[in-house]
């Protein structure tokens, strides 16, 4: 979450009359995250998360984001709830961009990974993609394999020199590998493709919800587990923790069991994630905002990862135990 589109008072007023909510009490911005801009809004029935879209979101993309929240939570999976207005839309504008309201999740997300936040995300998100199996949308990953290309394309190598000597090369060489070996015949459904520890809130140690889901798309199942590998499995110093892996692994498989080819590339399958988190914080490190509300991160905490992938050989490095 982020704020990079401020809104006045009257505006705010204006659009929550459209909703049986009541008064506005407060407003305040939420400056984690970098997609979009986000408000915690409280009004006579409670807190509520206002979002608008950025730039980066497509707005036709957005049907498939709201019927996806509404589909998981009509299925018992916890999250925001988008809340419809008097004439039935969810979606609507503000500030000259597309706006929903959320419910909001009680929790909070965890500052210290433990291998017990590890378990619970394993086994909520196989719960998850049991869940996402009968929804009826589909929405591509433009930042799966496909796409880093073009994203890459988008840097220029200089600027990313200065942030690593050699990092734009480094890039590149990985590109060409990953083109050639990426699976294309995992099994697939509807992903989080976001699924870091500020997306996942717990409440005296339980697992509460998922929140953000604005990177959710379809793509192989598996991906969401090597991008949780890369976002929870490390120590800040850019060590691997093989026990948080094991738990992350082994508590997923026993909900929804791992075929072989998904275990065979789950070594590849983590490169590619930590090069697509890499490749977007440098873009975003390079090309952060003047004066926006957004804390930039940094992408050579992802190159350490990549690094750390590119020595694996086989998914029992990452502690799975279970088939």
């Amino acid at each position: 979450m982020a704020v990079y589109t401020e809104i006045s008072d009257d505006e705010l007023r204006a659009f929550i009359a459209s909703y049986d909510l009541g008064a506005v009490h407060s407003c305040k911005g939420i400056a984690e995250g970098v997609e979009n801009s986000n408000f915690l809004v409280v009004t006579d029935r409670g807190p509520f998360i206002l979002t608008l879209y950025e730039k980066r979101v497509r707005e036709s993309d957005l049907p498939f984001f709201l019927g996806l929240m509404e589909h998981l939570a009509g299925k018992g999976i916890a999250c925001p709830l988008p809340v419809r207005a008097r004439d039935g839309q969810a979606l609507r504008r503000l500030a000259e961009r597309p706006a929903a309201m959320v419910t909001f999740l009680n929790g909070m997300w965890p500052r210290r990974i433990a291998t017990g936040h590890c378990e619970a995300l394993g086994e909520a998100l196989a719960r998850f993609h049991a869940a996402g199996a009968d929804f009826a949308m589909a929405r591509a990953n433009d930042l799966s394999c496909a796409g880093w290309r073009a994203l890459a394309g988008r840097i220029d190598p200089a600027a990313a020199d200065k942030v690593q000597p050699g990092l734009a090369a480094e890039i590149a060489a990985e590109l060409d590998l990953l083109e050639r070996a990426w699976p294309d015949a995992l099994p697939r459904g509807t992903i989080h493709a976001d699924l870091f520890p500020d997306n996942v809130f717990f409440e005296d140690g339980r697992l509460t919800g998922f929140i953000d889901f604005y990177f959710a798309c379809t793509d192989s199942l598996a991906y969401d587990l090597a991008i949780c590998l890369n976002a929870w499995c490390f120590e800040p110093d850019g060590s691997f923790v093989p026990v948080r892996g094991r738990a992350l692994l082994d508590s997923y498989a026993k909900v929804r069991a791992l075929d072989a080819a998904e275990v065979d590339s789950l070594p590849l399958l983590a490169r590619g994630a930590a090069l697509r988190f890499l490749l977007t914080r440098l873009y975003d490190w390079i090309n952060h905002p003047e004066g926006a509300l957004v804390r930039k991160k940094d992408p050579l905490e992802y190159r350490r990862k990549l690094a750390f992938h590119q020595r694996v050989k086989s998914a029992a490095e990452y502690g799975l135990s279970v088939r």
